[in-house]
């Protein structure tokens, strides 16, 4: 019988699997490589988008915030010209007052009585002068006290022929209506 050799041919086939085996795995190793880049570099993509829309996006929120601050700026602003437009008003609507006040001072003084001074202090009139009797400080007092201007005529000092005397003034409601018209 004729004797034949296989080991050659086994280590032959044994080292062609081998390196058919080092092949595929060096292929799946640089193929694995290759799918591991492209999902790195596509999920990179994506951050970097994303962190892009987020930079937009804070600024964009920067620039809100800052018209966010110059509405509530122009809203203060707002607030205080209608403040100053309503201190503005209530002193135009009060500016005749005064001539209502003296006109009705004028009216409630009868003859015999002098003014010597007459100063005003927020609501509040001081009047110093001088009367022929008594009586006509008290009827004084009396046309005071009805006017409908000044309230709780006050005597502070009565002498020989002098007088010192405040009296409260007041804004009647009638007054208040016609002004607000």
């Amino acid at each position: 019988m004729a004797t034949i050799n296989l080991l050659p041919w086994r280590d032959e086939y044994r080292q062609e699997k081998t390196r058919e085996f080092f092949s595929v795995l060096v292929l799946l190793v640089i193929l694995t490589g290759l799918v591991g880049y492209v999902c790195i570099s596509y999920f990179e993509g994506k951050v970097k988008y994303q962190q892009s829309r987020n930079a937009l996006f804070q600024k964009e929120i920067v620039a809100l915030e800052e018209q966010v601050k110059e509405i509530n700026n122009l809203k203060k602003q707002r607030v205080e010209l209608e403040a100053r437009t309503d201190v503005i008003q209530s002193l135009q609507n009060k500016r005749s007052l005064i001539v209502h006040y003296f006109d009705e001072m004028v009216r409630a003084v009868p003859d015999g009585i002098y003014f010597n001074s007459l100063e005003s202090k927020d609501s509040l009139f001081s009047v110093t002068g001088s009367s022929e009797s008594n009586n006509r400080v008290s009827t004084l007092m009396r046309n005071l006290d009805r006017s409908d201007f000044f309230n709780s005529p006050n005597l502070k000092n009565v002498a020989k022929d002098k007088f010192d005397l405040t009296v409260q003034a007041i804004i009647p409601a009638e007054f208040n209506a016609l002004e607000a018209k």
